[in-house]
């Protein structure tokens, strides 16, 4: 399962985009996410907020700043270094809206740096956690046309005081981020000095999770996905959650990251896929289950084999299932990948490129990669209804998928205006918050039935 996420920019508390609201002062040209001043105007908008305060009752907030950005410009040249930029941006984003509950916001700090603020009811270990698993997936490769790029991240935390103000917590993260770049092998640094709050390490987070495996205690969740000719329920995509009895919710983002530490990918992944292809098999009509492929399950020799040993253990049609691989998960082993690809659609799965235009998008995976679905990155959906160069780019995507027989997916659609230009421009299929939020198998099932019963009456 990979990660999954909401809004790129910043969310309010109930998940529903505010860039226009939120994102005032200047907005950054390279990334498109706003500048410091945003950040004033959110916490001062949280701390306002009578409804939001007593259940969010810290604001949280964490500096980022990347390493040798001076040499890869150097090396590479400027455009490698923006490239670098912007998709750093928007994995941070990607991440926030997957691992965070309350409401956040991501901005520029200059140069190399970035902001994370978020109101979220969570304990000191639960943000060095979310930090901890965010500086991993800033480090994963960045492919660009001359080779991999690799970044090395330094944090700052700081779990802000009752009523202090944004510069003081600026002041006391950029003096903390100075402390982590001295220190030789130090990636985190917590503003009031404390580099390693107390609470479990690493590895009884491992010993944790598979335990929480052995005892079902993962959570699987479904977004349900829609047509856009006619609104109607066409399946769901799976998401995993665990909900850690001393931590809270840990998102798929972090969840996996523990397993990979744990070389316990694969048996979680077969846990996730089982649960949802159970659950999945008494839905009604011809709704799909999509399910995230990592690059640790592509990597592994017998996971063809036993993916198609649970579709069949479970009943659930494989003409009715989707695996999701993201651009990342490919950059491993593009040849086996394919080959692995191509044994699953001879069985009548279907193959999604997820998260398109998130990163650099190599055009070679659609010469090379069996697949049926692009399914847009929110990146590409989020300006469709003010700027003419975003809808420019999405008809021209979706203009080449037709060329190539693919159909294409947007995601992150969470006003109607998005909704109305995606279908106008061609897409076939979307989810976002607009329609629904994630939702467990029991109230899944219940929205399909409640959509069968529609269907029925529309046909009547």
């Amino acid at each position: 399962m990979g990660v999954k996420r909401d809004d790129q920019v910043h969310r309010d508390p109930k998940g529903i985009a505010a860039k226009g609201k939120a994102a005032k002062g200047i907005t950054d040209r390279l990334t498109g996410i706003p500048g410091i001043e945003a950040v004033h105007d959110r916490v001062a908008a949280w701390r306002d907020d009578p409804v939001l305060m007593p259940h969010m009752a810290h604001v949280h907030a964490m500096l980022l700043s990347l390493r040798r950005l001076d040499a890869i410009n150097m090396a590479y040249g400027a455009a490698a270094g923006d490239g670098a930029l912007e998709e750093v941006a928007a994995r941070i984003g990607h991440f926030a809206e997957e691992e965070l509950d309350g409401p956040w916001l991501l901005a520029r700090a200059g140069g190399g740096s970035f902001l994370l603020v978020a109101n979220e009811a969570c304990s000191r270990e639960r943000w060095q956690l979310v930090a901890d698993q965010l500086a991993d997936m800033i480090a994963r490769p960045i492919p660009i046309s001359t080779g991999i790029l690799r970044l090395s991240p330094r944090v700052a935390l700081i779990r802000a005081l009752t009523g202090e103000s944004v510069e003081s917590m600026l002041d006391r993260l950029g003096h903390a981020l100075g402390d982590a770049h001295e220190q030789h092998g130090t990636r985190l640094a917590w503003a009031d000095g404390e580099v390693t709050p107390p609470g479990r390490s690493a590895q009884q987070l491992e010993a944790d999770l598979l335990i929480a495996i052995d005892n079902d205690e993962i959570e699987v969740l479904f977004q349900p996905q829609f047509d856009l000719t006619d609104d109607s329920l066409t399946g769901a995509e799976a998401l995993a959650r665990w909900n850690h009895p001393q931590l809270g919710r840990i998102g798929a983002g972090a969840l996996f990251a523990i397993a990979e530490r744990a070389d316990y990918v694969g048996p979680l992944s077969r846990h996730i896929a089982h649960k949802a292809m159970w659950a999945a098999k008494e839905w009604p009509g011809n709704l799909r289950l999509s399910i995230n492929v990592t690059a640790a399950d592509l990597a592994f020799g017998s996971y063809t084999r036993q993916m198609l040993d649970l579709v069949r253990e479970s009943g659930f049609p494989p003409r009715r299932l989707t695996l999701e691989v993201t651009e990342q998960t490919l950059i491993g082993d593009i040849t086996l990948a394919a080959r692995t690809m191509a044994d699953f659609s001879a069985q009548g799965i279907r193959i999604a490129l997820d998260d398109f235009g998130a990163g650099f998008c190599n055009f070679r995976y659609l010469k090379v990669l069996p697949i049926h679905y692009l399914k847009l990155d929110r990146s590409m959906i989020d300006g469709i209804t003010t700027d003419r160069r975003d809808v420019a780019v999405l008809r021209a995507i979706v203009a080449m998928a037709r060329a190539l027989d693919l159909q294409v997916i947007a995601e992150g659609i969470e006003e109607e205006g998005q909704r109305v230009v995606a279908a106008r421009e061609g897409c076939a299929y979307f989810q976002g918050f607009l329609r629904a939020q994630p939702m467990s198998a029991a109230m899944f099932d219940k929205l399909a039935r409640a959509e069968e019963v529609k269907e029925a009456s529309r046909g009547a």
